[in-house]
């Protein structure tokens, strides 16, 4: 499947005219803290620079109770009655749906009963994760998914290799829409010392969780040190399974970007991430990855100077301290939130 096979169709808003009333719903929204929320609000803000009027509803503004075994992530309970009164109070003139969670569905059958075109976009891989918790069988909760999603009129997803994937399994309106990174604020310079920890220093960042497959990582035989940079359900139990591992919990305000410039391999375990944010991120610092060749990181380290991709991760780690730091951040500057931002919108079908 080439780009030209996704790009927006003729009912899309195509290229910026007049400013749009755009409302986003998701399940993912503030206060928690992971890529999907990342995206979004970046995306919002270079829409709302733009003229447009964006809405976004998440679950902070109904009754909701956490998730079950993500304390952090709330979920909306029996939204739908509340979510049509809070629509017709926007007039939307385009609708998305950000998640695949009770908010989503509620969008999904107002837009239904009322004839609304909508869009949806591909975050996560929710069959894996249900699946590594519960052992429901794939084939169930991928059937769940191309009915959410089919209903719409188009379906976002991030990079080339899942869009093939999705189609392989039956989703038949997909778009390109893809992804940036803050050059700013990821950059070489400041970096972390590490004071105290032997060099090479290998960094895994993000959300601590069983998806992520951060043992993998945590398991290698590498010199030097491991450094976990996040939070999550799964920590607790890593912290006690690998003790020499250094964990610094959650860090923002100009930490993170340091800690990732500071590393010499970001390491990216996951197998089932759909793009994976922190990829860039790192590359912007100026640290080459080390990952498995899945849907991530064989979209995004496509030079072999800014990475290594391999099924011998340990292999993969150890190639990748010869990259090229200089070569990471110009492979970065190609990914433009401004970019990201105009696919998003063109995209967007009238409702």
């Amino acid at each position: 499947m080439d780009d030209s096979a996704t790009a927006p169709a003729a009912d899309c808003i195509g290229a910026r005219g007049a400013p749009l009333r755009i409302l986003i719903v998701s399940d993912a929204w503030f206060p928690q803290v992971n890529g999907v929320v990342r995206t979004l609000s970046i995306v919002v803000d270079h829409l709302r620079a733009g003229g447009d009027t964006v809405e976004v509803i998440g679950p902070d503004r109904f009754l909701n109770l956490p998730m079950p075994g993500y304390a952090e992530i709330r979920l909306a309970v029996a939204p739908r009655r509340k979510l049509a009164r809070l629509v017709d109070a926007f007039r939307p003139e385009v609708v998305h749906i950000a998640t695949e969670g009770p908010l989503g569905w509620a969008m999904r059958a107002i837009c239904r009963k009322r004839g609304w075109p909508f869009t949806t976009a591909f975050h996560t891989r929710f069959p894996e994760y249900l699946h590594a918790r519960t052992r429901i069988p794939l084939s169930w909760s991928w059937a769940v998914m191309r009915r959410f999603h089919e209903a719409g009129a188009g379906t976002f997803a991030a990079t080339r290799s899942l869009r093939e994937d999705l189609a392989a399994r039956g989703f038949t309106k997909l778009r390109a829409w893809t992804r940036g990174v803050d050059l700013a604020r990821f950059r070489p310079e400041p970096r972390e010392a590490w004071d105290g920890l032997p060099r090479p220093v290998f960094l895994y960042a993000g959300r601590v969780a069983v998806e992520k497959n951060i043992a993998a990582f945590l398991a290698l035989d590498l010199p030097g040190s491991k450094v976990v940079v996040g939070d999550g359900p799964a920590r607790e139990g890593l912290q006690k399974r690998f003790p020499e591992v250094h964990f610094t919990g959650y860090r923002d305000n100009g930490l993170l970007a340091r800690s990732y410039a500071g590393a010499d391999v970001f390491v990216f375990p996951s197998r089932t991430d759909t793009f994976g944010l922190v990829l860039l991120e790192a590359l912007a610092s100026g640290t080459p990855i080390a990952a498995f060749p899945v849907t991530g990181p064989r979209d995004v380290v496509t030079d072999p100077l800014v990475g290594a991709l391999s099924e011998d991760l340990r292999a993969a780690c150890l190639e990748a301290l010869s990259c090229d730091r200089a070569a990471c951040r110009t492979h970065a500057e190609a990914w433009s939130w401004e970019a990201c931002a105009a696919q998003f919108r063109a995209a967007l079908v009238p409702v």
